[in-house]
């Protein structure tokens, strides 16, 4: 009997998993697992007279990197200067009225607003008002979190 080179590939591709050890098709599931975040319980970090407290950061089970966190801007504040990057992003105003600045077009938002920005697209975040500024940032995509 002769195997021809498909047969051969076939049969090695059977084989593979047995020799690494792991059953074929399994699949290592890394993505961020289902959970609740007390707001109480997040840390504060300090950075750019910023606030900021950490809420999640992972991989979506499409594939996606997705990360969360809040910050909280001081009257005039801002968290760094404008920018892009490859990752979408949405800021979800909890209090305080911010400037946001896209593709060098300011709004105004304030409690309750929400402003979004596409991936690669130039922006900043400015608190324009009397009183501290809260509002929540949802990055998703390529580098979201970096």
């Amino acid at each position: 009997m002769t195997i021809n080179r498909r047969d051969m590939c076939f049969v090695l591709s059977g084989l593979l998993p047995i020799a690494t050890g792991m059953e074929a098709f399994a699949v290592e599931d890394s993505s961020l697992p289902s959970a609740t975040f007390p707001f109480d319980q997040l840390p504060i970090n300090l950075a750019n007279n910023a606030q900021i407290r950490p809420v999640l950061k992972g991989k979506l089970d499409t594939g996606e990197s997705l990360e969360v966190h809040e910050t909280t801007l001081p009257p005039g504040g801002m968290p760094h200067a404008v920018h892009h990057h490859p990752h979408s992003e949405m800021w979800l105003i909890r209090e305080g009225t911010v400037e946001l600045t896209i593709s060098g077009t300011s709004h105004v938002l304030g409690p309750g607003s929400v402003g979004f920005v596409h991936s690669n697209e130039q922006h900043g975040i400015k608190n324009i008002g009397a009183t501290p500024a809260t509002y929540f940032v949802v990055a998703v995509g390529p580098g979201a979190g970096s």
